[in-house]
């Protein structure tokens, strides 16, 4: 099928098309494949942690500030790869970070000492944060060809490669393979992946988004080409930046609730409830199924009712299951509620990205690499302020931070709404 150039005016909108191109169904696989190999990769090295400080002789007292190493460097990533995509594409930023933590996982198996493994989690993580940005970006394409919501399922993909690495990493160790070889083994297959999907994914290059289907072109209302938000008059680039900063906010919030979530769970249920670790494991096990599941489920969702419900929504789902926590001294009652926020979380961040990367601007990725890297430091954030609050109040009572928190984000759940045509009911 031959492109098209689709003049639009001050924005970049979708182009509706009765069917979508095979071109386009591919592409979305690949971005999918990416995705899972990005969760998988990731779990890989987590499931792998024990067996790391066991070859580098790190105590498990000084391996945070490694994981600290490797947040930091994932940052730097993020904010690196955000303009590199603008640039050259998104589809060129993919194949680069997505090649480097391929090769960059096999880091930490071959580390012996605490400065081969600090390298080693800063390339890791540097690879992660520029493949966050970039394939996140590449998938505001897919979901704006498709001109319908697709993000939530790529994120969903991520989550069940996570699920993929965790039991194959299981797998391996329960077998004794050597951590060199599993880690290598998944290089491998990393940068197999990388070169079948590579040549399916989308080309973009800052104004111009290419598919066979059809190609979409950015123009001001003047006719001149833009090519950075810094080109606008300071009255329209005053309320971008405006929005940028305030999906930003949100991002941080709901990451700091799901990293607080993540790892905190089943130490609640455990010192709260007094169950056995087994059972407090459930508190996790409920919260990432739901997760998942709520991923899956949001694409349609959001295509129905719009983003602003899925996040205004979605937050009192999860502010609803927290106040459960909270007030909760059954046990089947709070994994409830632990299985509530994950539902109510599933399908915010994916609205949030969505919108940063259709504000109406060509530098997508860099809108997005801001967004992402605040967003981040939420994730980092919300573990470490319960831990600090647990010094002066239990660790229920501290979850009442995340519970505001999320409700602020309610109140706010309108900066998600679609700028000049994006895809799902505005």
């Amino acid at each position: 099928m031959s492109s098209r150039a689709v003049p639009i005016v001050g924005t970049v909108e979708r182009v509706p098309v009765p069917t979508v191109d095979r071109r386009l169904r591919l592409a979305r696989a690949a971005v999918f494949a990416v995705f899972a190999l990005n969760g998988c990769l990731l779990a890989l090295w987590v499931v792998h942690i024990p067996a790391v400080c066991d070859r580098t002789g790190i105590a498990k007292s000084t391996l945070g500030s490694f994981i600290l190493i490797l947040a930091g460097a994932a940052l730097i990533g993020m904010r690196i790869s955000g303009p590199l995509a603008d640039r050259f594409g998104s589809r060129a930023m993919v194949a680069v970070a997505a090649c480097l933590i391929s090769v960059t996982v096999i880091g930490p198996g071959l580390a012996t000492g605490p400065v081969g493994l600090a390298i080693a989690l800063a390339c890791f993580g540097f690879g992660n944060g520029a493949l966050d940005v970039s394939m996140n970006t590449q998938a505001v394409h897919v979901e704006r060809a498709y001109g319908r919501p697709v993000m939530s399922a790529f994120h969903a993909l991520f989550s069940g490669g996570g699920l993929l690495g965790s039991l194959v990493g299981a797998a391996a160790l329960r077998a004794g393979m050597d951590i060199r070889l599993t880690l290598t083994i998944a290089a491998v297959a990393g940068l197999g992946l990388v070169a079948a999907a590579l040549p399916l994914l989308l080309r973009d290059t800052g104004t111009e988004f290419v598919a066979d289907a059809v190609e979409i072109v950015s123009v001001p209302a003047s006719g001149a080409a833009v090519s950075e938000p810094g080109d606008a008059p300071a009255a329209l680039r005053a309320p971008h930046r405006t929005k940028v900063l305030g999906l930003a906010v949100v991002a941080f919030i709901c990451l700091l609730t799901e990293g607080a979530a993540a790892d905190w769970s089943a130490l609640q249920v455990r010192d709260h409830l007094g169950t056995d670790e087994a059972t407090a494991a459930l508190a996790f096990a409920g919260f990432s199924f739901t997760m998942t599941a709520g991923r899956f489920a949001t694409d349609r969702l959001a295509g129905a009712f719009g983003p602003v419900a899925v996040v205004r929504y979605g937050t009192l789902i999860c502010a609803g299951g927290l106040a459960v926590i909270l007030a909760s001294v059954w046990t089947p009652l709070t994994l409830l509620g632990w299985a509530c926020v994950g539902l109510g979380l599933s399908g915010v961040i994916p609205q949030i990205f969505t919108a940063a990367g259709n504000l109406g601007s060509v530098t997508v990725a860099t809108d997005m690499s801001r967004v992402f890297s605040i967003g981040y430091l939420g994730l980092l954030a919300g573990p470490a302020l319960i831990g600090w609050l647990t010094a002066v109040v239990p660790l229920t009572a501290a979850l009442a931070v995340p519970l505001v928190a999320i409700l602020v984000c309610e109140r706010f759940a309108g900066i998600v709404a679609p700028v000049g045509g994006g895809p799902g009911p505005g």
